[in-house]
C-alpha cells in the first residue's frame, strides 16, 4: 500500500473518527453509529483464481457495526487523493470479498456490506463513472442483463458549511482544511478546534498536500499543538527560519562575489598606478563589464578595509 494509504487509515481507524465520518455523511449527523459498537475486521481477503493461486484484496478501513452482540453491517472506507477511474470495479471487489468471507463463516443472517469513497482532491470533482455499467461497453440487447453497481463518493473538499458542522471528531478539522484549501490554495489554517490526534491529522495534512513542514512538525515540534492555529504558528516560525538562513546563504554568496569584485578593484587600480591603460586594465583585472568608468573609478577611491556598500 502507499504512503497516503497507510497515512489516513492511522487517524481513521480510531473508532471515534470512523464513527464520525459514517454519522455525518450517512446519516446526516444523527448519531446512529457509537464508537463503542465498532469492532475491528480484517482487512484482507483472500480468493483463489482460475491460476489456482491465493490472491488477496487489502482495504483501507473496514470495522463491524455493532448494537450490544447483534452485528448490523460491515462498513468501509476507501480514500482517494485523485480519481481513479476503476474505482467501481475495486470497490464490488472488496464488497464482494465481504460476502463471500461470510458465507465461508455459515451465517445464518447476512449482513449489509457498506462502502463509502472518500475523495481529497482539490483541484476537480470526481468527474470518473461511478457505476460499472458506465465504463463498460455493453452489446445491445445485454445491458436489462448486466448487474449493475453504483459507488458512493464524497468529495471531501466540496462539502458544505452544513456538512462539516455534522461532524464532531478530528475529521471535522480535516474536512474544513481540505475546503478552505480548495478556495485558497495559500490558506493559513486558522480553525482553533481542539485536535484529539495530533499526530495523525499532522501526518495526513502532510502526505495530501505534500507540505514537508507538516511532518517536521509532528516529527519533533509537536509539543504544544493543540489546534490548527498552532500549527499556523509552526508554519509560519518555519517561514522566518527559512528566510533567515536563505538571508545567510544569500549574504555568503554575495560576500563571495563582493571579496572577488573587490580585488579585482585592486588588481585594477595596482595596473594604472604601473602605467597600464583603462580598457586593457580592466581586461587584465576581469572588472564586470557592468561596472561604468565613474563607478570604478569610486571604487578605486574605497579605503582597503571598506566594504563596496559603504
Amino acid at each position: 500500500m502507499g504512503e497516503k494509504d497507510i497515512t489516513e487509515k492511522i487517524l481513521e481507524d480510531y473508532n471515534d473518527v470512523f464513527a464520525d465520518i459514517i454519522n455525518g455523511l450517512l446519516f446526516h449527523g444523527e448519531q446512529r453509529v457509537l464508537p463503542e459498537a465498532l469492532e475491528n475486521i480484517s482487512v484482507h481477503s483472500q480468493y483463489k483464481a482460475d491460476d489456482e493461486k491465493m490472491h488477496e484484496l487489502e482495504r483501507d478501513v473496514a470495522k463491524y457495526w455493532k448494537e450490544k452482540e447483534v452485528q448490523l453491517a460491515v462498513c468501509g472506507i476507501e480514500n482517494q487523493s485523485r480519481i481513479e477511474k476503476n474505482m467501481p470495479f475495486r470497490i464490488i471487489g472488496y464488497d464482494g470479498a465481504a460476502y463471500r468471507s461470510q458465507l465461508q463463516q455459515e451465517r445464518s443472517k447476512i449482513l449489509p456490506v457498506v462502502t463509502i469513497v472518500l475523495y481529497f482532491g482539490t483541484d476537480r470533482h470526481w468527474r470518473s463513472g461511478k457505476n460499472i455499467k458506465s465504463l463498460m461497453e455493453i452489446p445491445t440487447g445485454l445491458d436489462e442483463f448486466v448487474s449493475d453497481y453504483q459507488i458512493k463518493v464524497f468529495e471531501v473538499a466540496w462539502l458544505s458549511e452544513e456538512q462539516i458542522r455534522r461532524f464532531r471528531s478530528d475529521f471535522r478539522i480535516v474536512a474544513n482544511f481540505f475546503v478552505n484549501k480548495r478556495k485558497n490554495k495559500n490558506y493559513i489554517p486558522d480553525d482553533p478546534t481542539e485536535i484529539q490526534h495530533v499526530d495523525e491529522v499532522l501526518k495526513l495534512l502532510q502526505v495530501m498536500t505534500g507540505d514537508a513542514r507538516y511532518k517536521r512538525i509532528f516529527g519533533k515540534k509537536k509539543e504544544g499543538v493543540h489546534s490548527m492555529c498552532d500549527v499556523a504558528e509552526r508554519l509560519e516560525k518555519m517561514g522566518w527560519e527559512k528566510g533567515i538562513k536563505q538571508g545567510i546563504e544569500q549574504g555568503i554568496e554575495q560576500g563571495i562575489e563582493q571579496g572577488s569584485i573587490k580585488n579585482s578593484i585592486k588588481v585594477y587600480k595596482n595596473l594604472l598606478n604601473l602605467g597600464f591603460g583603462r580598457e586593457e586594465a580592466r581586461k587584465i583585472a576581469e572588472v564586470p563589464e557592468s561596472f561604468e568608468e565613474k563607478e570604478i573609478k569610486r571604487l578605486t577611491e574605497l579605503p582597503e578595509d571598506m566594504t563596496l556598500e559603504q
